[in-house]
């Protein structure tokens, strides 16, 4: 099943990467060879780094790519493009080549998580859903890390997909989540598409269904004896919930030999409630019961309770991860890097800015991460011209591309390319992963980054350097305002 196969994507894009795209057209620049970087400003929260994710919705879309009789009968009627141009839409095929950063890997500002080589045309008719794509899932990806750092190792579900803004989000957000580190989700249809594990037990209404709490729980044993987790917070907690709880895993479970089982708390003073069923269930022989809180929970809500003491194995996180509310907005941008001229040479390009925060780093470029061959910690990347290589066998300088005089040698080093081609003519080269390789790569990944680039407070600046070439070419199209002499 492949939510492609619903809705064909081609038409979402702004409509001036039409118009533009016309203009190409009618002014020979249909076959002119561009290079378009995507790249994201900031990291959200004001965080360390930010988590890749959203290229395998990308792939789906560049597979399904093309135009339909109905879309071009659309764009006909709003007698603003050549006939020409229509008849190159209705054959058209992506044939340009794709570089991106495999999804689950830590990144960083400024540096291009997707390079898109390809005429002019085809490389802006792809923006929107690239970036829509890459924006949403690395912004969720990156805010359900947080929060699985913060639960600092117990279990964090998904539970967001009835406050996720559409359809859409709720079924690649929960995929997202599963690659920044949650164990799984309520959304079904993710696990049926994507094999996000879905799992749920009951919610108020089951137990408002019966004649009493107890009854309602009782037979909720009895029907899913191996998964019996219960909401107990549906009348009074400590007086009934907990109690009647108690009394149908003795009734139902015990018998059985079922030990573990669990309840859930989504709503009241956690902290206070989880250490008060904590004591009452472990009174009661229950020391294998797990303990599940939800109720608009996200990191910094997390790492309160569990310094208060809160006793929780488990969290259900919703609309604050699924809507990544704190800061819902990832920033990435599609911007052009370098053109070919008609003999094959590259020519950068570079957009500049009063704001400086918005200058680009021209030219075709290769990224390198900086790993301690004694520690197998991530020291640095390094953005290089397209021909430069790296020998990681000899010391090298690097500098901040902001600060030059901010200078240090690396040593005992490995260096490791960090673009692996996606597309190349059009053709799909990259094996894509499976969710639980992608999940366990971004785990490793992670570990990879110092304690002080993860902290929530004022994490140390992770630098993303430029080799002294590319350095100098970005210097010179600045003071040349961006024309080569």
């Amino acid at each position: 099943m492949n939510i492609g196969e619903k809705l064909n994507m081609t038409m979402l894009c702004d409509f001036y990467e039409l118009t533009m795209g016309n203009g190409y057209f009618e002014n020979g620049f249909k076959d002119k060879i561009t290079y378009f970087d995507v790249f994201f400003r900031r990291v959200p929260d004001k965080g360390g780094f930010a988590i890749a994710a959203g290229l395998e919705q990308l792939i789906r879309y560049i597979e399904d790519l093309h135009f339909t009789p109905e879309d071009i009968a659309y764009l006909r009627g709003r007698n603003l493009f050549c006939e020409e141009f229509l008849e190159y839409l209705a054959n058209f095929r992506f044939t340009g080549d794709i570089y991106a950063v495999p999804e689950g890997t830590p990144v960083f500002p400024k540096e291009p998580l997707v390079v898109v080589r390809a005429p002019a045309i085809e490389a802006q008719l792809i923006e929107t859903f690239t970036l829509l794509t890459v924006n949403h899932q690395s912004l969720i990806a990156t805010k359900a890390n947080r929060i699985t750092r913060a639960a600092r190792g117990r279990t964090v579900l998904e539970f967001g997909s009835r406050r996720a803004q559409g359809s859409d989000a709720a079924i690649t957000g929960a995929r997202a989540t599963y690659i920044g580190g949650c164990a799984g989700t309520a959304c079904t249809i993710s696990d049926q598409l994507y094999g996000v594990p879905a799992g749920g037990t009951m919610a108020h209404a089951w137990v408002q269904m019966f004649d009493s709490e107890y009854d309602a729980f009782k037979t909720y044993c009895e029907i899913y004896p191996t998964n019996a987790t219960l909401l107990v917070d549906t009348y009074n907690t400590l007086k009934s919930g907990i109690p009647n709880a108690i009394r149908a895993f003795n009734e139902v479970l015990k018998p059985l030999g079922i030990t573990r089982c669990g309840i859930r708390f989504d709503s009241g003073d956690i902290a206070y409630l989880t250490k008060k069923a904590r004591k009452m269930l472990d009174d009661a022989g229950w020391t294998d019961c797990k303990i599940t809180v939800s109720n608009a929970l996200d990191e910094r809500l997390i790492a309160g309770l569990l310094r208060q003491g809160a006793q929780v194995d488990s969290f259900g996180v919703g609309e604050r991860l699924i809507t990544a509310r704190s800061e819902p907005v990832f920033g990435g941008v599609y911007k052009l890097a370098a053109i070919e001229d008609e003999n094959g040479n590259i020519i950068p390009k570079i957009k500049i800015s009063e704001n400086v925060g918005k200058i680009t780093t021209p030219h075709f470029k290769k990224l390198y991460r900086f790993y301690g061959r004694d520690t197998g910690k991530a020291i640095a990347d390094y953005l290089t011209v397209y021909d430069e290589t790296v020998d990681d066998s000899q010391n090298l300088e690097i500098f901040d591309p902001d600060a030059t005089w901010k200078r240090k040698e690396v040593y005992h080093f490995e260096a490791r390319e960090l673009l692996v081609p996606i597309y190349q003519k059009g053709k799909l080269v990259y094996k894509r992963p499976g969710i639980e390789e992608i999940k366990k790569y971004c785990t490793e990944q992670v570990d990879t980054l110092w304690d002080e680039v993860k902290r929530f407070d004022n994490p140390h600046t992770y630098y993303v350097d430029l080799s002294q070439k590319l350095w100098d070419i970005k210097d010179r199209l600045l003071h040349e305002g961006g024309k080569i002499s």
